[in-house]
């Protein structure tokens, strides 16, 4: 009678400790599960945005699935394209480059129509310097403003003045300067919000 109670106890520990496993990794799953963040979806890039290495685009060729691709703006600041070849894309907006992907293609198809999105933004970093209290490079997903990029870099040190902040440019026409007052854009007493660009660099004196 005891061997047939021990087997008996043996048996039972031997089907509920893995119940019990299992109800803890079942208990812990959905735990998990509850604390997960949900990935809020990228913010759309604006019209003005102008194309940088390493940036990924999608090309879509109505009725041309052949010609519809997605491709990865190059170091050199070109893409290679079906019947297109090989394109200037950097410093361009998708617009543009819409526009001349249709200009090459007319050679091939009548009245292509063309749609070129810009799917994720890789080239842009921006230089935060002077009176913040982390300054570097930055490297962005989205368009910030010069706000967001002071406080990406900490913020304002106790010496800086928030009045005299400088955004540097370089454009085709050559380096750019803008003087910003911070103060009056935080009260709203200034022009919108100025949206850095590629490779910009926001001094504060």
């Amino acid at each position: 009678m005891r061997r047939i109670a021990f087997l008996s106890a043996s048996t039972l520990f031997g089907i509920v400790l893995p119940c019990l496993v299992l109800t803890g990794m079942t208990v812990l799953g959905a735990t998990d599960d509850s604390n997960s963040s949900v990935t809020p979806a990228p913010a759309p890039v604006a019209s003005d945005y102008r194309l940088g290495p390493e940036d990924l685009i999608d090309v879509f060729v109505w009725k041309e699935p052949d010609l519809s691709t997605t491709v990865v703006v190059r170091p050199d600041g070109k893409i290679s394209l079906p019947l297109a070849n090989e394109l200037e894309a950097s410093g361009k907006t998708a617009a543009e480059l819409q526009q001349e992907i249709v200009d090459r293609l007319r050679k091939y198809v009548t009245q292509p129509v063309v749609s070129v999105m810009v799917k994720q933004i890789n080239s842009m970093k921006i230089s935060v310097l002077g009176e913040v209290r982390k300054p570097d490079v930055y490297r962005i997903k989205n368009r910030v403003t010069v706000l967001d990029a002071i406080a990406m870099a900490g913020g304002f040190t106790d010496l800086a003045r928030p009045t005299r902040v400088i955004v540097l440019r370089n454009t085709a026409a050559g380096p750019q300067k803008i003087r910003i007052n911070v103060k009056q854009v935080v009260t709203g007493n200034d022009q919108a919000p100025i949206y850095l660009q590629p490779m910009d660099t926001v001094y504060v004196e």
